[in-house]
């Protein structure tokens, strides 16, 4: 009699537990709408209506990416707009939407009083004067375009000695940055929300190089049959309703708004 009643409980368990994993979905994310607490903020909304587990894989974009092409998340959300759009026109995305922005920023020692009016001419600067530089040396979205700022001034520092990539999340950079006196490229979200800065502040900002996209995308199901694309479509959609504008419009962390809404 004991035994049936533990195979029964077993049964029940188990088939629970499929029951629901088959009401999750699994997210692909920048780390700066992680590290910043967005999605945590977003998701906990979402699964307060929805019968539907959130799943997050906080990565670099490019990482991010690779894992949404090997058919192993539903939802990649990442900032960086010719790999998203490479990452469609390849056959790996069923829909891709813009939903929402914020932007970059140069951040380096206090030092540095000098008024930033382009960000090419500060990119020369340090070229020229062999100003340290951190960079996250990561393939995310921020190193990304770390690169293609460089590359608009023609050139590649990666072989010079005052350039060091470490690798790493925004944070760890920006501990580096701090302790080393460097220059490095952020997310605004993230040097709002890190503490441990008081040797860097913000060089330069509110300039078209650096604004910051960020791109929401379904897995197309043929990369990966059992990827739960209904799920998808409702997160996603709910995402880029009027619920999510208002939400991520009104996140803030220190009382500074982080993400703006334009879905369109």
């Amino acid at each position: 009699m004991l035994l049936r009643i533990f195979s029964f409980l077993f049964f029940f368990i188990t088939s629970f537990e499929l029951f629901a994993l088959d009401n999750r979905i699994i997210v692909a994310s920048t780390t700066s709408t992680y590290d910043t607490g967005l999605l945590s903020y977003l998701n906990n909304y979402f699964e307060d209506f929805f019968d539907i587990k959130i799943q997050v894989l906080s990565l670099g974009t490019g990482q991010a990416i690779r894992v949404a092409q090997d058919g192993n998340v539903e939802v990649l959300l990442v900032h960086h707009t010719t790999s998203e759009i490479k990452f469609m026109n390849d056959g790996y995305g069923l829909i891709r939407h813009e939903l929402m922005y914020n932007d970059y920023v140069l951040v380096g020692p206090n030092e540095d009083q000098l008024d930033c009016k382009s960000v090419e001419i500060k990119f020369k600067e340090i070229k020229q004067k062999k100003l340290p530089f951190i960079s996250r040396g990561d393939d995310s979205g921020t190193h990304k375009k770390e690169l293609e700022l460089w590359n608009s001034i023609n050139f590649s520092p990666l072989s010079s000695s005052w350039y060091q990539e470490v690798g790493q999340g925004m944070g760890i950079t920006l501990l580096m940055a701090n302790e080393k006196l460097s220059y490095t490229l952020s997310d605004r979200g993230t040097w709002i929300t890190f503490n441990k800065k008081e040797n860097l502040s913000i060089i330069c900002e509110n300039l078209p190089p650096l604004f910051n996209q960020y791109g929401l995308i379904i897995v197309d199901p043929l990369v990966n049959s059992n990827l739960d694309i209904e799920n998808a479509n409702i997160y996603v959609n709910w995402l880029i309703s009027d619920k999510g504008k208002e939400l991520i419009n009104n996140f803030r962390k220190k009382g500074q708004q982080l993400f703006y809404f334009n879905h369109h």
